[in-house]
């Protein structure tokens, strides 16, 4: 269905918070394990069992985010499902949704605001007037849903004249979590209170005024009381769901040509396709036969397969199999055929082949992978956005992974009926009068 968004009134970190507890190891859902070969002209295989099988229980997954006041947008927010497809014309606010995932992605990863934020002042609405300190900044929030039920996380940050958290909330179930609150502007340190129900309602404390108080929750909190425990879970449950993101845009320009074998992951530019390629072919014939599939129904021409070739000098090269004649190295696609490639083999990976930073003290049953894919339609034909966007309502399916995409016209993607994809929200950020340009 079509979601409008509705409107509320008015690099990695030095180093990673340790978790609260240790969930009971399952075999997680992205292990593989190499299967028969198959021949070009079987049917595609179904999916891992692994996949199929039911859950221990909910993954912890962002169900909303909220622009209170960021960059174009105001009073915005988001819903989130297994796929979500961001629609609207140049100007509308796609990327800047995109962006504020992104930044509370890393900021849940513990890294600081200045590497999140390099350019605080292009994230302040641009009609935002300074207080009598003469300081402006940003709003922006999310909600996290999960084994402990929804989680509020809302921050407000100061871009000028420093940049810095003034303020952050936890929240759930009505109950306040965390707060806290910037008290003595001298210092480079915020005021935090946090829910204990114990002998004292709330204990207080200092937390760095660079990074988001929640990631360092677990560092601080000894969980002796049933109160300080609900604030670890809900703090672990929010950690979880924001660091397991890969933000994806393909380069077809420096996917053409070979590269090192190096058996590393496969990186947001997808500069090492040929790479991964290698790698993938043989470590899971299921997922590679998908992958195949998925390619000859966007092709205009036979595919039979899709492999990497070793060439002198420790080069690998990525190539299509067209069944009869000479092989076609991927240097001969064109920018749209290339892109369609390496989303696909996002969609039918995970954490262990992408190059992400997810929680490593969560088994990864535990966790789903959220791709953020800017410009999901660009270079492609409706016809490729078409068949992208029923793999990626496929995939949804099996809870490991989901999609946020941004597209110009979601028509195009979902087909006219965007409910027919199961799985998918539509939100529309077309300026309508509504607040939300």
């Amino acid at each position: 269905m079509t979601v409008p968004p509705q409107l509320t009134p008015g690099s990695r970190g030095p180093r990673r918070p340790a978790l609260p507890f240790r969930p009971t190891p399952v075999r997680p859902s992205g292990e593989t394990v190499p299967g028969p070969r198959r021949s070009p002209s079987d049917p595609p295989p179904r999916p891992d069992a692994d996949e199929q099988a039911p859950q221990a229980g909910p993954r912890p997954a962002v169900t909303e985010l909220r622009l209170s006041a960021y960059a174009g947008l105001r009073r915005t927010r988001v819903p989130l499902g297994p796929l979500t497809l961001l629609a609207g014309p140049s100007g509308s606010g796609r990327s800047t949704v995109l962006g504020a995932y992104a930044a509370l992605a890393a900021l849940g990863s513990g890294t600081h605001l200045g590497k999140v934020f390099p350019d605080p002042a292009a994230c302040v609405p641009e009609n935002a007037r300074p207080d009598a300190q003469r300081r402006r900044g940003f709003r922006i929030g999310c909600t996290v849903d999960g084994p402990v039920g929804p989680v509020r996380l809302d921050l407000a940050v100061q871009a000028e004249p420093a940049l810095r958290v003034v303020g952050e909330r936890l929240t759930w179930r009505g109950v306040t979590l965390l707060e806290t609150a910037l008290r003595d502007p001298g210092r480079r340190t915020v005021q935090a209170a946090w829910h204990t129900a114990g002998a004292a309602p709330v204990t207080r404390g200092p937390l760095p005024d660079d990074q988001l108080g929640t990631a360092l929750l677990p560092l601080r909190v000894a969980g002796r009381t049933a109160g300080e425990r609900q604030v670890l879970a809900a703090a672990e449950q929010v950690v979880v769901a924001l660091r397991s993101v890969f933000a994806c845009d393909p380069r077809p320009a420096a996917m053409r040509a070979p590269v090192p074998v190096a058996g590393g992951r496969l990186l947001p530019g997808c500069d090492n396709l040929a790479d991964v390629l290698l790698r993938t072919r043989t470590e899971c014939a299921i997922r590679h036969g998908l992958l195949v599939s998925a390619v000859r129904e966007a092709a205009l021409r036979p595919v039979h397969d899709v492999l990497a070739e070793l060439r002198p000098g420790g080069a690998v090269e990525a190539v299509l199999d067209r069944g009869a004649g000479p092989r076609t190295p991927l240097a001969r696609l064109g920018d749209g055929e290339l892109r369609h490639l390496a989303l696909a083999l996002v969609l039918l990976t995970g954490p262990g082949v992408l190059e992400v930073d997810p929680a490593a003290e969560v088994p990864g049953a535990y966790q789903c992978l959220t791709v953020l894919a800017d410009g999901l339609d660009r270079d492609l034909d409706a016809r490729q956005l078409r068949g992208l966007v029923a793999l990626a309502g496929r995939a949804v399916e099996h809870g490991h992974i989901r999609l946020i995409g941004a597209v110009r016209d979601a028509g195009e993607g979902a087909g006219a009926d965007p409910a027919a994809v199961p799985g998918a929200t539509v939100v529309d950020l077309t300026p309508d009068g509504a607040g939300n340009g």
